[in-house]
């Protein structure tokens, strides 16, 4: 008898202990769009908005795990609708949120860009922005820093008991625009009605990944969409737009509620884009059928995968999961430039110099063109005394339950993902770039071997085979996190 009752009070104690486990959701939202006019991120010439098609917006999902009163773990992720994120504005975020709540761990905070190409500059080294009459970098710096400090100061101040379920559909959002051609060259968006075309060089991902979370009353509170294709169909307009998110916030709002927080993940795509290279005819006759714009038509897609997903999946939510949450820095190897590669680039710098000396307007079209063949001229120069430079870049994996998210800071090339996806040992796994400082692509072998931008060395600070030590080290902090095997 003594040794049931022992046996009860030790089961019973496990049962308190896995009910005390709670997750703790917080979610907020907030208004990132600039005063007009404003000079936008995202093409080699300065394009200064004086209209906004949308608003654009930072999105707030704060989780704690919690055992009673003792905090176990923590994320705070936020998506921005902005181009990328420079380091400089990450810390400047980090910091007014340390200073705001100073027993939070900064590490635990994870910012990832959409990739609109309609959104403000952050950077003053890539155009000659006007120093009157237009918004200016540091100005809106300044406005992003306090907005999403504020935001996440809210979500964190606001976690509450919840639940949270994930779960998976499908959508064609977005192409592999690399088209090949039969002289082993590539070009981004190419021609492919021409007899030298040969095939489209990478795989394409249509998996849509979604995760959704609810308050204790039942009231869905935020998702997160991870899509295998970036922001950017609206990407040489003139106007503030947050590209194909904002229509899939405003229909998930008009089905869920006007507070629903919705962040926008782009899973590796560095490849991919919502253009088509080939039967483009037929594909603008349906959506023009169905009375959409391009961008109308990308958020339907994604709108019907939620909503898909969302009836399978939504009377299985969980309250006590497990929760962990690593960071970790790697170190990459760069790419090294060679001397062609330098010679090509000194003389297109001193080529776009040029211009700009015969006509000082000139440096509007083509500053960008001087950034860009700079730093690889720059990078050259380094290798002299530093002949194996690395990279230093951070990773995020979380796990949630049967799910892991994985983050990285550049445009990973959509193989990558894949690689990280099939081998990981969750049930799904959530792959984020564009989350941190930087921006600059990392291609495959292949793609390194075929060229064209996104490929080339202006485009890409890290070689292959650093990407492939970026798969095998998220892969081993995910199959870490899981002891069983996937099935």
């Amino acid at each position: 008898m003594k040794t049931k009752i022992l046996l009860f009070f030790a089961a019973f104690g496990i049962a308190l202990s896995l009910q005390a486990s709670e997750l703790y959701i917080g979610s907020a939202t907030a208004d990132i769009s600039p005063a007009l006019p404003v000079a936008l991120q995202g093409q080699g010439h300065l394009r200064i908005a004086k209209t906004a098609d949308t608003p654009l917006t930072a999105s707030v999902i704060a989780m704690e795990s919690r055992e009673g009163t003792r905090s176990l773990d923590a994320a705070i992720m936020v998506s921005c609708d902005v181009t990328f994120l420079p380091r400089e504005l990450i810390k400047m975020v980090c910091d007014e949120v340390h200073h705001q709540i100073p027993e939070l761990d900064e590490s635990k905070i994870i910012l990832n860009a959409t990739h609109t190409h309609t959104a403000p500059v952050l950077e003053n080294s890539w155009y000659q922005i006007p120093k009157t009459g237009v918004l200016q970098v540091e100005e809106y710096r300044a406005f992003f820093v306090q907005r999403v400090t504020e935001a996440i100061l809210k979500a964190w101040k606001n976690r509450r008991p919840g639940s949270v379920t994930w779960g998976l559909s499908h959508a064609v959002v977005g192409y592999n625009r690399r088209p090949v051609y039969n002289d082993g060259t590539v070009e981004m968006y190419g021609n492919t009605n021409t007899p030298k075309f040969l095939n489209i060089e990478g795989m394409e991902d249509h998996d849509v990944n979604v995760l959704f979370f609810w308050d204790k009353s039942g009231k869905l509170i935020a998702t997160g969409i991870n899509v295998s294709c970036p922001a950017q169909e609206a990407e040489n307009g003139y106007a503030v737009n947050a590209d194909y998110w904002y229509p899939v916030r405003e229909q998930l709002k008009k089905r869920f509620g006007k507070d629903l927080c919705v962040l926008g993940w782009t899973s590796a795509a560095g490849d991919i884009s919502t253009r088509r290279n080939y039967a483009k005819a037929a594909e603008e006759r349906m959506i023009k059928l169905r009375k959409l714009t391009q961008l109308e038509e990308m958020g339907r897609r994604v709108v019907h995968a939620v909503e898909e997903t969302y009836e399978a999946v939504k009377k299985e939510r969980y309250t006590n999961i497990q929760f962990t949450h690593k960071v970790e820095k790697l170190a990459l190897p760069m790419r090294l430039v060679t001397e062609a590669e330098y010679l090509h680039c000194k003389g297109e710098v001193e080529k776009a110099s040029a211009q700009i000396a015969a006509d000082p307007k000139a440096i509007e079209q083509v500053l960008s063109v001087v950034k860009w063949n700079g730093d690889v001229v720059s990078r050259y120069e380094k290798q002299k005394t530093n002949p194996h430079p690395e990279l230093e870049t951070e990773i995020h994996v979380l796990r949630l339950g049967d799910i892991a998210i994985c983050t990285n800071e550049f445009e990973l090339y959509t193989d990558f993902g894949v690689r990280i996806q099939a081998r990981s040992n969750a049930l799904q796994t959530f792959t984020i770039q564009l989350a941190g400082p930087g921006g600059s692509y990392l291609a495959t072998e292949n793609a390194t071997r075929h060229g064209g931008y996104g490929a080339i060395i202006q485009s890409c600070t890290v070689t292959p085979e650093g990407g492939q030590i970026l798969v095998e080290r998220t892969i081993k902090l995910i199959n870490d996190m899981f002891t069983e095997t996937k099935n």
